[in-house]
């Protein structure tokens, strides 16, 4: 299951040199990834509520190319179970004229309980589901 979100560079997202900076990756990614939980009816306030956090434990990011301001583009997110505990989002940024990789990532999460320990909610194992 890949899910896909569209967006477009703004100019306070660049740096000195005029390209996306490093750091707003991140941001696209995140985005990306609430995005694809929201569209998968993940609710975060209700998971707040019952004290259950979905947590980031890595990101590997790869810079490939550089987006600049204007350029639309668009971001893959690709769930994938890792371990019984851990799941990933596989996720690409990808620039939408040519189709060129700016950043290949995966991002590496779990959810904590009330006691900060590791276990999936029902609703989050479901939509990793162990290959």
């Amino acid at each position: 299951m890949t899910f896909r979100l569209e967006l477009k560079v703004r100019d306070y997202e660049c740096d000195l040199q005029g390209i996306v900076n490093n750091g707003v990756y991140f941001n696209y990614l995140e985005h990306a990834r609430h995005e694809f939980l929201h569209a998968n009816n993940i609710d975060f306030a209700k998971l707040a509520a019952e004290k259950i956090n979905l947590v980031v434990v890595r990101s590997e990011l790869d810079f490939k190319t550089s987006l600049k301001p204007g350029d639309e583009f668009f971001v893959e997110v690709i769930p994938t179970r890792l371990s019984k505990l851990k799941f990933g989002f596989r996720q690409r940024v990808i620039r939408k004229h040519d189709e060129k990789v700016a950043v290949d990532a995966l991002v590496i999460g779990t959810s904590v309980n009330e006691k900060g320990r590791p276990f999936l909610p029902t609703e989050i194992d479901a939509l990793f589901p162990i290959e």
